[in-house]
């Protein structure tokens, strides 16, 4: 293996790479060797770590290392590796009350898993990938928190180091960003700094001939930011035209009580190849820090918490801006999305809001299974809400919305309106409104073949 191949990571977008000898010298990086490859053994023996000159702790014998292993998991097992992933920080995280130091070891020896464990797993749905972002996520501060010896944690680095040098499909890929969090220190962050920055210039080189891949860039970004090196951080980036990395230019003015221009620039930065749910995170965090609480509201908040459901959009803007009345944070939300205001339904369910839910799906399309679940689970509690989110699931599945509906669908809404219609005494007249609704759709439409007879249309 070649030094370009020992530096470089996974790939290189130019292999013909020529690293200075002095760089190769001074600044030894951990890296794979054939052997190490071939047998698939993990890079550095893993022991626990503890104070010198007391004895290594035995108070607690680590049960992820016999799930997360190399080669554990097959192609199709991405559902288990997640839940062995939340198992073993759930562990790690148990420890941590009572030994933070043996918790941080834990947490480096369970990173180093990651990658040799999950290579063979199809993460096509992102699912997994997620679980090792957010355990990355949840491992760092307990890392960077753990009271230990600098030389400990010199080794915690080198392990971490080693462990993002092998992730070939990449699963750790993230872990670099937290680098300097993981330094502590601005000594050791500059000390990292020094090591890397040579080849992160040729990596982020202006030309063409010399820029190429290289996985320690934005460990070396992040430890200049650590390091409080501002100006080498702005020269490094100087040319640089990827948000991945030119949004640590963004941290560096705000470090330095830049905030409105930090803001500026991340704005002028957004574009087709710019990740705007980052660039919203960024801007929101800088003015959170600063108690620009509203400004950071109106601008970001609204915006950079999207998730994949509205009701967890709306969860994680609650929990990210507690002193907002939560019925606000629903008015705010629905206006951010003009036609689609029938799909906070379940978020104003959530909440209590049953008149404002209601007139959402009144005004804008739900789907109508969640419709008949909402009057199904509703009868007994809440006999208004019921009959009304029942009216409105069959009054959408008249004009043909839902997916994949069946008779069960059909009928189900029906029986759950006429329910909460006994409920309220108003059996006649709730029927009598089903049946005028279920007239005006064609002849041979779905809901009139299904409900005809019993409504007497046929």
């Amino acid at each position: 293996m070649t030094s370009t191949s020992r530096v470089c990571s996974r790939r290189s977008v130019n292999p013909s790479w020529s690293i200075p000898k002095t760089f190769l010298v001074n600044s030894p990086i951990p890296c794979m060797t054939a052997k190490s490859k071939d047998t698939g053994k993990l890079p550095l023996a893993e022991q626990s770590v503890g104070n010198p000159g007391q004895p290594k702790s035995s108070a607690h014998k680590w049960q992820f290392p016999s799930h997360i292993r190399p080669n554990a998991f097959s192609w199709n097992s991405s559902r288990v590796a997640v839940q062995r992933i939340k198992e073993a920080l759930g562990e790690i995280l148990r420890v941590a009350r009572h030994d933070p130091v043996l918790a941080a070891e834990g947490a480096v020896r369970l990173i180093e898993r990651l990658s040799p464990a999950l290579e063979h797993v199809d993460s096509s749905s992102g699912a997994l990938g997620s679980a090792v972002n957010g355990a990355i996520e949840a491992l760092v501060p307990l890392i960077a928190a753990a009271p230990v010896p600098s030389k400990v944690r010199e080794r915690w680095l080198e392990r971490l180091y080693e462990a993002h040098v092998l992730d070939g499909v990449p699963y750790i890929e993230t872990l670099t960003d937290y680098w300097g969090e993981l330094c502590v220190t601005k000594e050791l962050a500059s000390a990292w700094a020094d090591r890397l920055i040579e080849i992160t210039r040729l990596a982020l080189s202006p030309d063409k001939s010399l820029r190429g891949h290289y996985h320690g860039i934005t460990a070396c970004l992040d430890s200049l930011l650590r390091a409080e090196r501002y100006a080498e951080l702005y020269d490094v980036l100087q040319s640089e035209k990827f948000w991945s990395y030119k949004r640590w230019t963004v941290k560096a003015l705000a470090a330095e009580g830049k905030a409105d221009e930090a803001i500026q620039f991340a704005e002028l930065n957004r574009g087709p190849w710019t990740n705007d749910t980052d660039v919203n995170l960024l801007c929101e965090g800088i003015l959170l820090s600063l108690g620009r609480t509203e400004e950071a509201y109106r601008r970001y908040g609204l915006h950079a918490h999207r998730a994949m459901t509205y009701l967890a959009t709306f969860r994680a803007v609650a929990k990210a801006y507690p002193t907002v009345p939560r019925a606000q944070i629903l008015s705010d939300l629905i206006e951010t999305t003009p036609g689609e205001e029938g799909k906070w339904f379940a978020t104003a369910k959530e909440l209590g809001l049953y008149e404002v839910a209601l007139k959402l799906v009144r005004e804008s399309p739900c789907d109508p299974k969640t419709l008949a679940r909402a009057a199904r689970d509703f009868v007994e509690r809440e006999p208004n809400f019921a009959q009304g989110a029942g009216f409105a699931a069959l009054y959408w599945l008249t004009l043909g919305h839902g997916y994949e509906i069946s008779s069960i669908d059909v009928w189900g809404a029906y029986h759950s309106t006429m329910k909460a219609a006994e409920q309220l005494g108003t059996t006649n007249e709730t029927k009598m409104r089903i049946r005028q609704l279920v007239a005006q759709e064609a002849a041979g439409g779905f809901v009139r073949q299904i409900l005809g007879r019993e409504l007497t249309l046929t």
